[in-house]
C-alpha cells in the first residue's frame, strides 16, 4: 500500500481543498467547532471520515422543511 493510501488524516490545506473552501474559512469553522478536527500537539488535522459525516449532516439539515 502506498503512503498516500495509508494516510488517515488530512492537513488543513488538503482539507480545505477537499471541501472547496479557503484555508481561512476552514480555520474559522474549526475554531468555532463547526467542523471536527484532531489536534496533535499544535498540529491540526482532519479525519476524512469525520469530514464526510459532517457533509452528510449538512445535507440532512438542508433537507429539512
Amino acid at each position: 500500500m502506498s503512503g498516500e493510501a495509508m494516510r488517515l488524516l488530512l492537513k488543513p490545506q488538503e482539507a480545505a481543498e477537499a471541501l472547496a473552501i479557503s484555508p481561512r474559512k476552514l480555520w474559522e469553522m474549526t475554531a468555532s467547532g463547526q467542523i471536527p478536527a484532531v489536534r496533535i500537539g499544535r498540529a491540526v488535522r482532519y479525519d476524512l471520515a469525520d469530514l464526510r459525516r459532517w457533509i452528510d449532516d449538512q445535507k440532512q439539515k438542508g433537507a429539512r422543511p
